[in-house]
């Protein structure tokens, strides 16, 4: 139709249904404040939604999260209630999520030393289908249980962090598929540790790998210590920032290599030109709130944007309030303090994995090796920018 036509005489209702239906710079336009959810079923109209709702997709590369603590009124737990309202209406198509709840109220799907005393839970085979169904098909999704908690409040004008090293806590980092950002999640146990699927991986013989989480599960079985360290061996050569921790279990996805209580290491792989990182170690001697922000505050020099930038805390469990003379929620109100527009996650785990390391563009700072990445009564404090 031509530009110019009169549309004198013809109906507000035509009108608006001729540009629905031809002009594709307005249908993109009111589709950017469509949940993706809805925007999914959308497309189906026609074939020039379609092609709208994909480059509102590609578009849409913001990470977000949904939080959630208890204790949860329903059945399940608080953070599975909370994913079920919230994902509906989310503005991205999730490509990798990161589930972390408390191992008190959700036991894994292999107990572990801690988990065999009798205690309240919300873990079922039924409760990992449902988190499974939540996302959509081939969403890579990585769900561990912790001793302890860290996290943002859900919502466009969040809360500061808080720390939850007892009662019901969750969270759930939803990572779309994001241009320049390659995020390959990996599991080994000692049946699966080999070179090749250490490259598979991304972990070996990558340039453009920039930061690596790394988890632990069964950490204090024997042989544990020394097959960790054959996953952190290349990695401490490589110029990667890794941080992370030893946590209680992997429930998602289901082990299918390795036997009951057997030990492993999950993780992601962060490969891109767009991906940046900084991390400081919070040592032993860290023991009151200036000594700590004095610490964060060193993760300025990276100088990373604030836009998709997410900050991880790896605590010991035996710091928190118990390290700071009974004052709560000490490190996590430090970082909003100095980040105040960054979200924080993490949890309070057996041993903590990371160094003082910064990944820029077109350098790293500093050098470590294997003994030097693995502490203990630390806090491995992360900044991770994602383009």
């Amino acid at each position: 139709m031509d530009g110019n036509k009169d549309f004198s005489g013809v109906s507000d209702e035509c009108t608006a249904e001729y540009i629905l239906s031809n002009v594709a710079e307005v249908v993109e336009r009111i589709l950017m404040f469509v949940p993706t959810k809805s925007l999914l079923q959308i497309a189906c109209v026609c074939r020039l939604w379609m092609n709208c709702a994909r480059r509102v997709l590609r578009v849409q590369q913001k990470l977000t999260w949904v939080s959630a603590s208890g204790p949860s009124n329903y059945d399940g737990h608080a953070l599975c209630h909370s994913l079920a309202e919230e994902v509906e209406n989310v503005y991205l198509l999730p490509k990798t999520v990161l589930v972390m709840v408390d191992s008190e109220t959700f036991s894994g799907q292999d107990s572990s030393y801690k988990q065999k005393k009798a205690r309240k839970t919300h873990h079922s085979p039924d409760s990992v289908e449902e988190l499974n169904r939540l996302f959509p098909n081939g969403c890579d999704i990585m769900a561990i249980t912790t001793p302890g908690v860290v996290l943002t409040p859900s919502g466009s004008h969040s809360g500061p962090p808080k720390e939850f090293q007892e009662g019901e806590a969750g969270y759930a980092i939803m990572f779309p598929r994001m241009e320049g950002v390659d995020i390959r999640p990996f599991h080994f146990c000692k049946r699966t540790i080999s070179e090749s699927h250490l490259e598979e991986a991304g972990l070996v013989n990558n340039p453009d790998l920039r930061v690596v989480l790394l988890f632990g599960y069964e950490a204090y079985k024997p042989g544990a210590a020394r097959f960790l360290n054959q996953v952190l061996e290349p990695l401490a050569r490589s110029k990667a920032l890794i941080a992370g921790g030893h946590v209680e279990n992997v429930f998602s996805p289901e082990r299918e290599c390795c036997g009951r209580g057997s030990y492993g290491v999950v993780g992601l792989a962060l490969s891109g030109p767009r991906i940046q990182g900084a991390s400081v170690l919070l040592e032993q001697d860290v023991s009151s709130p200036k000594a700590a922000e004095a610490t964060i505050r060193r993760l300025k020099a990276a100088n990373l944007p604030e836009r998709n930038t997410l900050g991880f805390m790896f605590a010991c469990v035996g710091r928190g309030h118990n390290y700071y003379n009974n004052q709560r929620n000490v490190e996590a109100d430090t970082f909003r303090k100095v980040f105040p527009n960054i979200p924080l996650f993490g949890f309070f785990g057996n041993g903590e994995i990371g160094c003082d390391r910064i990944v820029k563009e077109d350098y790293t700072l500093c050098d470590t090796d294997t003994d030097s990445l693995q502490h203990g009564y630390t806090t491995v404090m992360t900044l991770v920018h994602l383009g």
